[in-house]
């Protein structure tokens, strides 16, 4: 229980605090969640009062809320919650905050950073005018630096002020529920840990596929693209939850070490034509604070080696892309086929919008033929009413894992370096290269190029 903590969010009327932040706190609230704390602190510029704060606020819970809408639930979260206008960019404003807590008692504080990386420096030099916030818990979210220069410096910023283990980065896929069920699926059932490999599977597709375009985020994505934005961070923390070994434990520490073995062991291609695509959607450099000239990937698709005794010699495609004709992001499994000519299993652990397993394997057709089949197993975990009342939404699971200090679902350090050296090193090789980046239409599938990425290899996506 995180009894005397005061979970204050720095950027309070942005659009994270009003889609998932505030909601999230709402649904802690109707489940009675004992993490929740005893008081929320919103932090902005605009000139409200805490009642004018919490009469808005209900709208965006009553939009965005994974559960209904009961006023009465609402108004015990809104006496936890006091708006505190303050411009954060000012210095001279953090004595008079410094007073505002003192004004609360002797307390814990978690601090949550819902605003852009170039204000983090601030904050954290504001924050060393505050009694106490050093020894208090930081939350920040992605992107972690636009490159590793960034990235590095970033940190080294968040480490002058807070404890490494009191700096959580949040990566909000990681909370998904069929993300966490991976090791469930892998660990728990004979039937995949014995086969888990490169000698029974060909090969092993994640795919993050969105819909919509860049909307309101042009200056930022403009300056980031596909491989910055979704590979480098999201993608590479679900790859190696699907190609780690087995942790000794459940703990934090011992996930970790798995995880940062495959990013250590992932292979450098030589060849980058072989093994990477990047492409443009059709109409991307009309997006409003688009470059006209904009050579910024919105599609990615990438071929990738781990070199240790589990996975050598077996190919890992991730691909992700926007304005794609849907949205889906899954981890397929496709497992050598015995027999030629016969279709290979498939094991897909869907992670949205559908959250389920799929298994596709092949029996005799019934009768006197000896003709081979599939037969297809779909189990839907978020088709269930009670499943989805009952399972907290990702910045739920992850606000109330940060109260509590469970770290084994937060991108460490040392993983977020050693990723960003990978995606600065491909990118850097294709574009020196001259490669193209390939235009696709709109509600397409992707480049053309990124089919035969795989074809060249005897692979296709899996649909």
């Amino acid at each position: 229980m995180c009894k005397e903590q005061i979970f204050t969010i720095f950027g309070g009327t942005g659009d994270l605090t009003f889609r998932k932040l505030i909601p999230a706190f709402y649904n802690m609230e109707a489940f009675k969640n004992k993490d929740l704390c005893t008081q929320i602190v919103i932090i902005g510029r605009r000139d409200y009062t805490s009642g004018e704060y919490r009469e808005m606020a209900h709208r965006w819970v009553e939009k965005f809320a994974r559960l209904g809408y009961k006023e009465e639930i609402y108004e015990k979260l809104a006496e936890k919650m006091t708006y505190y206008r303050m411009d954060f960019t000012d210095a001279s404003a953090y004595v008079d905050l410094d007073a505002f807590y003192r004004g609360m008692g002797d307390v814990e504080h978690i601090f949550y950073f819902a605003v852009a990386p170039r204000f983090f420096e601030i904050i954290v030099k504001g924050l060393q005018l505050v009694s106490g916030a050093g020894n208090g818990k930081v939350v920040i979210e992605k992107p972690f630096g636009e490159n590793l220069l960034a990235a590095a410096s970033l940190n080294a910023t968040m480490e002058t002020f807070f404890k490494q283990d009191h700096i959580y980065r949040i990566d909000h896929y990681l909370g998904k529920e069929m993300v966490r069920n991976i090791q469930t699926i892998r660990f728990a059932n004979p039937i995949f840990s014995n086969v888990w490999n490169a000698r029974y599977i060909d090969c092993i597709q994640i795919s993050a596929l969105e819909e919509v375009g860049v909307e309101t985020r042009g200056g930022y994505y403009d300056h980031s693209g596909a491989l910055k934005d979704m590979m480098q961070n999201h993608l590479f923390q679900i790859l190696t939850i699907v190609a780690m070994e087995q942790p000794e434990s459940a703990g934090a520490e011992d996930m970790h070490r798995e995880q940062m073995k495959v990013l250590n062991a992932l292979h450098m291609p030589e060849d980058i034509k072989e093994n990477i695509v990047l492409g443009q959607y059709e109409g991307y450099r009309g997006e409003p604070a688009v470059d006209a000239d904009s050579d910024t990937e919105t599609y990615a698709a990438v071929r990738l080696m781990i070199e240790n005794e589990r996975w050598n010699g077996m190919p890992f495609y991730v691909r992700t892309g926007k304005k794609l004709g849907k949205r889906e992001m899954q981890v397929a499994v496709v497992f050598k086929s015995p027999v030629p000519g016969v279709e290979p299993d498939i094991l897909n652990i869907k992670i949205q919008p559908t959250e389920g397993v799929y298994l596709q394997f092949n029996i005799k057709k019934p009768g006197e033929s000896e003709e081979v089949v599939q037969a297809k197993m779909d189990f839907c975990q978020n088709c269930s009413f009670i499943n989805q009342m009952n399972t907290p939404a990702a910045y739920e699971r992850l606000i109330g894992a940060c109260i509590r200090g469970e770290r084994s679902w937060f991108s460490q350090w040392d993983q977020i370096e050693t990723s960003w050296k990978y995606v600065d090193a491909i990118r850097e090789q294709y574009h020196r290269s001259g490669l193209p980046v390939h235009l696709y239409p709109q509600g397409s599938a992707g480049p053309k190029a990124a089919d035969k990425l795989l074809g060249d290899h005897g692979h296709v996506w899996f649909e």
